[in-house]
């Protein structure tokens, strides 16, 4: 499998085996992102160029001794380039290196759960509606299987769950950090199927969980976890919890379910934005829920009790955190212009409440 892989590919998943810190730094070796080596070849960036900036996924893939060195060689051979620099899904390690730079501006993008495996259970113990919801997708027969690389990649009624999955959501298909082509790229990742076991189901198959590994903190990020509209309830609660026990068992000491896009936290400080940009995270919070919903994510997310809720970042190497860098952020994840991106949705949109009616 690794042996059909772009040289460049190969190439950074060996180092992020060696030094990936972020929670998402497998995710650079997903489809559609550039790589970056260091002079000293010990080090990767995996970016994406849009409208001036090279818009980075997470943070330098490093030794921790090494992240301002990258920082300062990627963002000259940038400059060199006449590109900028923004670091999206950025975490702590970077942030407190660059926290006090005068050349370099955040942004809070949100914050995300994480857990010790083997702690999860507590959280399942205090929740009385979280317990239901996993006997109830019990009591329906949803059994969890873990499937290898090589079976998931091979497996038709997963790519099947996908389709059906991206062609409910109100946005089309995003790219760079939520890439929904991973099936064929799942090596060094763990997958999970939920079987919907019931006499009479057409399609067994009614949710699947890819997980990506953290290496350099024993971890987990769960990717991505698509599942069929009529998924009995409590299917993605089951998915998530044998997943994570399975995760446990093997001995992870970290598990995050990703960002949760837009949630402020009360324990997050995030006084230091500029005054435009809270106005406008918070009108896409507020207006932009019949395309992407940001509170549900973050609802979902919450119920599952996290230990910890870790800020996630936006950096850009300039004193102000400017328009430009959340455009070219957006330009990054819909592989084409926002505006077109929004065209498109709201065409996606009009099509939804068209077949809506007719059902009805």
């Amino acid at each position: 499998m690794i042996s059909s892989w772009p040289r460049d590919v190969k190439q950074a998943r060996d180092l992020v085996l060696q030094h990936g810190w972020n929670a998402t730094s497998y995710q650079i070796v997903n489809p559609g992102i550039r790589h970056w080596f260091s002079s000293a070849g010990d080090a990767v960036v995996g970016y994406v160029p849009y409208a001036g900036f090279n818009v980075v996924a997470g943070a330098p893939v490093c030794s921790a001794e090494r992240v301002i060195d990258v920082v300062a060689e990627f963002e000259h051979t940038s400059s060199s380039a006449k590109h900028k620099v923004c670091y999206f899904g950025a975490e702590a390690r970077l942030d407190g290196l660059l926290a006090h730079s005068p050349s370099h501006s955040r942004a809070l993008l949100g914050a995300q759960p994480a857990w010790n495996p083997a702690h999860w259970d507590r959280s399942i113990k205090t929740h009385s509606s979280l317990r239901a919801q996993l006997h109830r997708a019990s009591n329906k027969s949803v059994t969890i299987t873990e499937y290898t690389p090589e079976q998931a990649m091979a497996a038709s009624d997963l790519q099947r769950v996908l389709k059906r999955w991206l062609s409910s959501r109100g946005l089309p298909p995003l790219h760079f950090l939520v890439e929904p082509s991973t099936l064929d790229r799942l090596v060094d990742r763990r997958i999970f199927v939920a079987r919907h076991g019931e006499a009479g189901t057409e399609d067994p198959v009614a949710a699947f969980a890819v997980l990506s590994p953290i290496p350099a903190r024993d971890g987990w990020l769960v990717e991505q976890f698509p599942r069929v509209p009529r998924a009995p309830n409590g299917t993605v609660e089951l998915l998530l919890t044998a997943a994570i026990h399975a995760i446990a068992e093997s001995g992870a000491q970290y598990v995050t379910l990703g960002l949760a896009p837009l949630a402020r936290r009360d324990d997050i400080p995030h006084s230091d934005e500029p005054r435009w940009l809270r106005a406008t995270l918070s009108f896409a919070a507020l207006h932009g829920r019949r395309f992407y919903n940001f509170s549900g994510l973050e609802s979902f997310k919450t119920k599952f009790r996290p230990e910890v809720w870790e800020p996630v970042y936006a950096i850009q190497n300039s004193p102000r955190f400017s328009p430009q860098a959340l455009f070219a952020i957006a330009g990054a994840f819909a592989s084409r212009s926002p505006l077109r991106l929004v065209a498109s949705a709201i065409a996606r949109a009009a099509v939804h409440e068209v077949e809506s009616l007719r059902r009805h």
